[in-house]
Order: C-alpha cells, then structure tokens, then sequence
C-alpha cells in the first residue's frame, strides 16, 4: 500500500481533464488480466500529480451491453491511478457473480470507471423518509445494518429509475428481505463521476 498525504478529492473538470488516462490504465489491466499476465503495475512517477491524489474508484465492464464485472473501493485509501489499475482488474477476475474473464470475451467488451465523491451520511428515521430524500440519476447510496451492506452506483438509476425498487434491489444485495427495515438501519450517499470507453 502506497501512503499518501490527505488532500481535497478531485473536481469533475480535472477527472474529465485525465479522462483518456484513466480509461486507458484500466483498458490495459483488464486485457492483462484477461491475458494471464496478472496485475498492472503503475508507477506513480508516470502520472499527473491529480492522479496520484487519493481517490476511490469503481470499474464497470460490459459486454455487449450485459454487466460482466464490476469492483471499487467506497473510500479514497490510494492513489486514484492504482485504485482504478487494481479495480480494473478485479472487475476482469475478481468479481464473485462472474468467472474470470477471458481473452475471447474482450471482443464487444466496453468499460467505465467511476470516480466517488466521500460519502456522505444520510440520516433517516423511515424508508419512506429515505425514498423521499433519494435524488434519482443522481445519488449513489450505501445501506448497511446488521452486519449486512451494499453499494448501488448512481449509474444503476439507469436500469432502476424507481426509488423504492432501487433501495429493494440493493436491500437484496446486501441479503437483506425489500422490506427489511430497523432502527440501526445506517444509508450514506455519494456522487461520482462516470467516464465510460471501449476495452
């Protein structure tokens, strides 16, 4: 783990501004991955230093438009550039609803990479208050109680636009029952940043 010193998470502009980079570092992860050439190792001296700031990162893959992976980190522990190498490989392999992926699948694969906002507490004493408070398109949301906890990024509002139906699908993640509801029931929201290419 590479140590690194607390600064302000980066602003859209400058995630939109290292766009190409960030995609092209999790391009090459997920085709060594694929390959079975391991890991891809980044050496931070080869990157700006916005890149080197810690950041939190999720890497999605799709083929042919179907989920295929998808792994991230809900908090900035690392340089963003290594969370999305290391992400980006877990997405290809690590993933435990999908086999590792193979050589063949990279043809029709695509990727995003998605850059977190810190999460933010959301405190609610109700679903209904929950569900009102929820910004569709918007949010991304964790929920965790009785040692149990899950993640939606905000780009699942695309294939879940209706709140309660979101919070459902995620309670059923977390393994918990869509009606499940308790007093230390525990949400935190986030924003993040989607960037999306061709793998």
């Amino acid at each position: 783990m590479t140590a690194i010193a607390a600064s302000p998470p980066l602003d859209e502009a400058t995630i939109h501004a290292h766009a190409a980079t960030l995609l092209e570092v999790a391009n090459r992860a997920v085709r060594l991955a694929a390959t079975g050439g391991g890991r891809l190792a980044v050496s931070l001296a080869d990157y700006d230093e916005a890149l080197c700031r810690p950041g939190a990162a999720f890497v999605t893959l799709k083929r042919h438009g179907d989920l295929r992976g998808c792994i991230g980190s809900p908090m900035a522990w690392r340089p963003l550039i290594e969370d999305v190498a290391d992400n980006a490989h877990g997405a290809a392999v690590r993933d435990p609803r999908f086999a590792p992926l193979t050589e063949r699948e990279l043809e029709g694969l695509s990727l995003s990479v998605s850059v977190l906002t810190p999460p933010q507490p959301l405190p609610v004493d109700s679903e209904a208050d929950l569900l009102a408070r929820l910004r569709p398109g918007i949010d991304g949301l964790i929920i965790e109680d009785q040692g149990r906890r899950a993640l939606f990024l905000p780009a699942v509002w695309e294939s879940l636009p209706d709140a309660s139906r979101f919070l459902g699908h995620l309670k059923l993640k977390a393994g918990m029952a869509p009606d499940h509801w308790s007093p230390g029931f525990r949400a935190q929201t986030f924003q993040a940043v989607e960037i999306k290419g061709g793998a």
